[in-house]
């Protein structure tokens, strides 16, 4: 069995090592943030969420993941 990588990244200002490969939907799950109400950055750019599961992590990212709450 192949050894995985790690990555380092920054998850809304937090460092943190990731196994490579990892997408942007498995860091979601591995942090408990539920996929439907997120909206996530790496690098200043919007990541569209029906990208969230084809767009791997790379080393040096920067992610701000922000958790969306409706109310009134």
């Amino acid at each position: 069995m192949e050894a995985r990588g790690r990555v380092r990244i920054t998850v809304n200002g937090e460092d943190r090592e990731v196994d490579e490969p990892t997408t942007v939907a498995a860091l979601l799950d591995a942090l408990g943030v539920p996929r439907k109400a997120v909206a996530v950055e790496i690098n200043r750019e919007l990541v569209p969420r029906s990208q969230h599961e084809a767009h791997r992590l790379a080393e040096g990212d920067a992610l701000e993941i922000v958790t969306l709450v409706g109310g009134g």
